[in-house]
């Protein structure tokens, strides 16, 4: 673990960043190449981390890392988490993990002071359905319209101008947990593409520098508010381009399981 995180919290305004879909080696040559240039400026020497996610599509996974089970280094080892819920046996909590008592992440902050806000992207925070309202149920505030969807290629945009509004709004005198799931790279993804009749790895990768042009935007929000913001940017899960036959996510396949992760600490007056 590489940050004390018992000691953070209640000091800092905390984020989790999904980047819904993001493939490990798209981000990784993306960055490379020099064509993610903001997310590159807080990636620890410029490059993501592979990391193996609990679960392979958005729904597992996000309950996964609301219970403090966030993507796991690829390295072989016991490796300990930033958050656990008070767990008889558990093997990965440190001295510098925040344990909390409380069946999930959300829920465990806001007892000790955090104003939780979910912005939602993809169908499973929607609210439109029973399962629908499962994650944002676990939030003090949520946010979902279609605009913040898959299939708007703006809608990153249209997320931040919501998180503005909320982050204004949110009581000054209580820490912030933003979630923030940023839809962009989920399939359909071909309109980041001109020409494109397929979604693909190279609209994929289009998505993705989309999303690159707005992270400023993001990271000044997060510390507008003139707290200090550890972040957690990370996927979910991939998705898969025909690798072995395979079509999608929810497959056991290395381009759904290794995503890229990366946590920092965002100062005010940065961005």
């Amino acid at each position: 673990m590489s940050v004390d995180m018992a000691s953070l919290v209640g000091t800092h305004d905390i984020a989790l960043v999904t980047v819904d879909t993001l493939r490990y080696d798209v981000a990784a040559e993306e960055a490379a190449a020099g064509r993610t240039p903001n997310v590159a400026q807080v990636l620890p020497g410029g490059r993501w981390e592979p990391r193996h996610t609990p679960a392979s599509f958005t729904y597992a996974a996000h309950h996964a890392f609301f219970a403090g089970f966030l993507p796991t280094p690829v390295t072989p080892g016991r490796h300990e988490r930033l958050f656990a819920a008070r767990f008889p046996g558990s093997e990965t909590t440190a001295d510098g993990t925040w344990v909390f008592d409380a069946p999930d992440l959300v829920t465990g902050l806001a007892r000790v002071g955090y104003h939780t806000l979910c912005l939602g992207g993809v169908g499973f925070f929607n609210r439109l359905s029973p399962l629908g309202s499962v994650l944002p149920d676990m939030f003090a505030e949520d946010h979902w319209r279609p605009e913040f969807g898959v299939t708007e290629p703006d809608s990153l945009r249209h997320q931040l101008d919501q998180l503005e509004v909320s982050v204004v709004a949110a009581p000054a005198a209580r820490p912030l947990f933003t979630f923030l799931n940023i839809s962009a790279l989920h399939q359909p993804n071909r309109h980041y593409l001109p020409g494109a009749a397929e979604d693909g790895p190279d609209s994929h990768a289009a998505a993705l520098r989309y999303v690159d042009t707005l992270l400023p935007r993001l990271f000044e929000l997060l510390t507008w508010r003139r707290r200090p913001c550890f972040t957690v940017l990370c996927a979910d899960h991939g998705t898969a381009y025909g690798e072995d036959g395979h079509q999608g996510h929810r497959v056991g396949h290395d381009v759904v399981w290794t995503v890229p992760y990366a946590e920092f600490t965002l100062s005010p007056g940065e961005w």
